[in-house]
């Protein structure tokens, strides 16, 4: 029997909500699993892992996820609230990522290594650079007046298209990291795998997040 159209949005809400839960679980279970396997303060290179896995998979997707209509942890509250929690989330999270970058650095330099060599090493610096940028170009929705060409709308279109690039960018830097010496001779078999999907299951989610937030502002244009 087909399904009715009330049936097939019911379903797919609920779908959007069990994925937003998922990744609500992932965020968070992912850093600590990265804190279990570096053990802070083993080294000086154990806060490297941790303070990027908190950075991008925890700090960065709840910031993300704050505005989700479906998964959101702040759903009751206003939209001022909101956007004021997702600042702190993304500021903390760029000074996670910013320590995390000088952490590997200073140790690299401690030990004699080349500098950003790898595919990782590169996308991480990317990475960094473009959430530094991504938080100075939040400024200007907070002060649109500085844009007099732009309205309030389009800023916001294109804060959060520029800020998927960046998650995703911090997904794949995630990902190339579990590439790494370190984090393969560490975690094998189907851990890996698992571990793998992890940043590829929340960016999914922030990128239909993110594409129906698009496809609503559209359709409240016409």
């Amino acid at each position: 029997m087909a399904l009715t159209a009330e049936t097939e949005s019911r379903l797919y809400r609920s779908l959007r909500a069990a994925a937003g839960a998922a990744a609500h679980l992932v965020a968070l279970g992912f850093p600590t699993a990265v804190a279990v396997l570096a053990r802070p303060g083993s080294s000086l290179f154990s806060w490297h892992p941790l303070l990027m896995a908190l950075a991008f998979s925890f700090l960065m997707t709840e910031a993300l996820l704050i505005f989700s209509p479906e998964t959101s942890l702040l759903r009751s509250f206003s939209r001022k609230v909101k956007v004021r929690v997702h600042w702190a989330l993304q500021l903390l999270a760029l000074l996670c990522a910013l320590l995390g970058l000088g952490v590997i650095t200073y140790n690299k330099h401690l030990n004699g290594k080349a500098h950003f060599v790898t595919w990782h090493g590169l996308t991480g610096l990317l990475t960094v650079l473009y959430a530094g940028g991504q938080c100075a170009g939040g400024v200007l929705l907070l002060y649109p007046k500085l844009m007099k060409n732009w309205t309030l709308a389009k800023l916001k279109l294109y804060h959060a298209t520029s800020g998927l690039v960046g998650y995703l960018l911090g997904c794949a830097s995630l990902m190339l990291g579990m590439c790494s010496l370190w984090f393969t001779a560490s975690v094998t078999s189907v851990s890996w795998y698992l571990a793998m999907l992890c940043p590829l299951l929340t960016s999914l989610v922030i990128m239909n997040q993110v594409s129906n937030a698009y496809l609503y502002r559209k359709r409240s244009q016409h």
